[in-house]
């Protein structure tokens, strides 16, 4: 027995040596110190005992070169981030100990440099955590690690990032200028990043949104800026469907900015690439407001045409464009609307007789004298129906029919031409068609 215990432990001997040996240039000059503590600290970290494996760890860290063990370095963050936890209170050793957190993410950076992107997002990551107080170290820390890492820079990080420059942009430390050139870059990487599966696309999504909504939210850019920054990038890319969605949002939330052609344009090109009742409806609203009727009436039209509008709102963008085009001299149009506006919603009724009343009652037409005074009857009309449909517009519809009489023809007026009162009379003028009843002055 004695004989196979000393052959085994001469074997052990025999091989260790020969280890050491052939890798002093990999464990160092005190290669058996070196290979001995990293087992110690290792044998104490994988049963996490890790009030033990520490200083063997740094026993091992001190003896030991970058290139003897990759591992080293990562178990040395996990024990330095333990640690830093225990020693909360300690300010100044708290500090050291993340530099020396920090420190291992740089050596690892350095001498593995197939693992160096991971490194510096691991680095950003722990910064986040122990900078988090301190928005001018976080951000200058974070762009260091964006500089490396660039499009591969983790997206959390970005964000990071640009969450510490706007709170330094907030206490004056950074100009709004800045600040917008920050947001540009890191979305740039965002749109370079090639993630490695569907949740990290997941990831890479939810990150630009957070970062456009948290941009827009800081309101950094007045309008001008705006203009002046993503003029020349929207003219060169009007297609892409992130910026353009980028520009409406930020200029939807900048003060008084939506009066401009940029915001017209990228709100066209983003109903272009993404059309729906809601935009065209929009498209509706903005064009509108500049004065563009056949253009607005387009997108209208459009937006009713459209298969995911509800009938309750078809009713009410038809009643909302006949008052349009009544405002805009377009009768016919108008008429056209409201009528429709009653048939998709009887609420409608009362308010559309009403309107339709209002029009006929304005209408000129050419012809003899009972031609010129026949919209009136088709008004009256209108506003008996619409004082039935609708009660509470009967003091209204009386004070109309009350403006319309007056202009009723006279008895022997009408007599001179061939009409007596109940007689049929059809009038047709301005793009319009009713028929009626002659009526005269009593």
């Amino acid at each position: 027995m004695r004989r196979i215990a000393f052959a085994v432990v001469s074997a052990v001997i025999m091989v260790l040596g020969g280890s050491t040996a052939s890798a002093q240039g990999k464990y160092g000059a005190d290669s058996a110190e070196c290979i001995k503590y990293l087992s110690y600290y290792k044998e104490y970290y994988k049963s996490k005992n890790y009030d033990s494996a520490l200083p063997n760890w740094r026993k091992a860290y001190s003896l030991c070169p970058a290139t003897a063990n990759q591992t080293m370095l990562i178990d040395g963050t996990s024990l330095m981030r333990r640690l830093i936890v225990k020693n909360a209170s300690n300010a100044s050793y708290r500090d050291a100990l993340i530099d020396s957190l920090l420190t291992l993410h740089k050596v690892r950076a350095e001498y593995y440099p197939k693992y160096k992107v991971t490194a510096m997002n691991n680095m950003g990551l722990d910064m986040a955590n122990y900078y988090k107080s301190d928005p001018k170290k976080l951000y200058e820390g974070l762009k260091s690690v964006i500089d490396e890492n660039k499009e591969q820079t983790k997206p959390s990080v970005l964000l990071i990032n640009l969450n510490a420059a706007i709170q330094m942009y907030q206490d004056s430390e950074l100009q709004a200028d800045d600040l917008i050139n920050i947001y540009q870059n890191n979305m740039a990487y965002l749109e370079q990043a090639v993630p490695a599966d569907a949740n990290a696309k997941e990831e890479l999504e939810k990150v630009k949104d957070d970062m456009e909504s948290l941009f827009i939210s800081s309101k950094v850019a007045s309008c001008e800026k705006i203009i002046e920054v993503y003029g020349p990038r929207y003219e060169a890319s009007p297609d892409d469907i992130a910026l353009v969605t980028n520009i409406v949002k930020m200029m939807s939330s900048a003060e008084n900015c939506t009066d401009n052609d940029l915001y017209l344009n990228a709100a066209t090109s983003l109903h272009k690439l993404e059309p729906s009742s809601q935009s065209a409806y929009f498209l509706y609203k903005l064009n509108a407001s500049r004065g563009n009727f056949d253009t607005a009436i387009a997108y209208l039209e459009e937006s009713l045409s459209s298969t995911d509008l509800d009938v309750k709102t078809a009713a009410d963008y038809n009643y909302e464009a006949a008052t349009y085009c009544v405002k805009n001299g377009k009768n016919a149009k108008a008429l056209a609307f409201a009528e429709k506006a009653k048939e998709l919603d009887a609420s409608y009724a009362g308010k559309s007789y009403y309107l339709i009343g209002t029009i006929w009652g304005s209408t000129t037409c050419g012809g003899d004298e009972i031609a010129k005074r026949s919209p009136y009857w088709v008004a009256v009309d209108y506003m008996n129906k619409a004082k039935a449909a609708d009660p509470e517009l009967a003091e209204d519809c009386n004070r109309m029919i009350s403006q319309y009489r007056i202009y009723f023809p006279q008895t022997a007026e009408a007599f001179m031409y061939n009409y007596t009162d109940g007689q049929t009379y059809t009038v047709s003028c301005g793009g319009m068609r009713a028929t009626t009843t002659v009526r005269t002055q009593k």
